[in-house]
């Protein structure tokens, strides 16, 4: 998890073990949800594949591995991140050559030996390129124009300043104002910060953004790896004069600013910048996408709940649809949208819509 074990808690527990700041793993997320689902003796449906939802009869018909299901609510919390996103021209690219998506990558281990190429550094792209570095590889990574976040700042947590501060809270429609698009989320390690520079450290070969396959099966890459990098650093200082403001005008009694060793390290670059790679000279063998995500509602057979590319068409997760809802899409309200600091209040809100608008009429 890149929330800090304080924040990652589910809706009326809180947490009350020895790390607060440290970082839950998958198996131990999973146990925390089972937990809550015991405690609160959840009817939950193990197991249960979901092929169709329709709408006929005046209510919602969902077909599943279980039998039919119907309802006149539905709340459809499969999330808009669960199905990989890689460029047309990856099918170009060499059979032989092993081709993974960031959700299938797990270790070094399992990847042929070789060189590793990464395609993309954000979140995903970041945290698996250091963690190949780190296990001795030799790691190219296609870099992209994402912001990035400092673990720690003026004594606590990053992400509990941005709770704290109401960076979070910042609604949709403003984070689109401001960067003229839904932007992929900062680069946050999960223990320290993770810098482009910091990875180039590590020996990672930082190269700009890869733009496709070559007529003779070079791979090229835009010069844009300085850009990107300033972007990155730009965007951290920005967030730090945000929470410099909050602590100014709450009287907050903070410790200064100290140098982050991720951040103050300078840069390394080939010389001259690569614009192509050979995959044979190179000595790449495996390519792990990180090119981001998308929702994939395939299954739902509902004229007007999605829009030309596939994704719900709702306002502050209700749909366009009487009785159909989205919970957990990210940023669908705030920046706060879509990650586990959302689970108390994103909930509350749909349930409080659904129990208005199923209410009777006086007679």
């Amino acid at each position: 998890m890149n929330t800090p074990n304080v924040q990652t808690v589910m809706p009326g527990d809180r947490y009350d073990g020895p790390d607060p700041e440290g970082a839950m793993t998958r198996d131990e997320f999973v146990a925390l949800l089972e937990d809550f689902v015991g405690r609160n003796v959840l009817p939950i449906e193990p197991d249960t594949d979901v092929s169709e939802l329709m709408h006929e009869h005046g209510a919602y018909r969902l077909a599943s591995s279980r039998g039919t299901f119907r309802a006149r609510n539905v709340i459809v919390a499969s999330g808009s991140l669960n199905c990989p996103v890689r460029p047309a021209w990856a099918t170009a690219l060499p059979p032989a050559l092993r081709q993974i998506d960031a959700s299938g990558y797990r270790n070094a281990q399992d990847l042929p030996e070789g060189a590793v190429l990464v395609v993309g550094s954000g979140q995903s792209g970041a945290q698996i390129a250091e963690e190949l570095a780190e296990a001795g590889r030799t790691v190219f990574l296609a870099t992209s124009r994402v912001g990035r976040l400092p673990r720690r700042y003026r004594g606590r947590d990053i992400m509990v300043w941005l709770l704290e501060s109401g960076f979070l809270d910042v609604r949709r429609e403003e984070v689109i104002r401001l960067a003229g698009r839904i932007p992929p989320r900062g680069v946050l390690g999960s223990l320290r910060t993770i810098s482009l520079q910091a990875l180039s450290a590590l020996g990672v070969v930082l190269l700009g953004r890869f733009t496709g396959v070559e007529d003779d099966g070079r791979l090229s890459f835009a010069g844009d790896l300085e850009a990107n990098a300033r972007f990155a650093d730009e965007s951290s200082e920005n967030v730090k004069r945000y929470i410099d403001d909050y602590i100014s005008r709450a009287g907050i009694d903070a410790p200064a600013a100290e140098p982050d060793p991720a951040e103050t390290v300078a840069m390394r670059q080939t010389n001259p910048a690569i614009g192509s790679l050979d995959l044979s000279l190179s000595g790449i063998t495996s390519v792990v996408w990180c090119a981001g995500f998308r929702g994939d509602f395939s299954w739902m057979r509902l004229p007007g709940a999605l829009d030309s590319a596939g994704q719900p068409v709702h306002a502050d997760g209700v749909a366009a649809l009487p009785g159909l809802y989205f919970a957990g899409l990210d940023f669908a309200s705030t920046r706060k949208s879509g990650i586990i600091l959302a689970v108390a209040d994103e909930p509350a809100r749909l349930v409080e819509h659904i129990a208005a608008h199923s209410r009777l009429p006086a007679a």
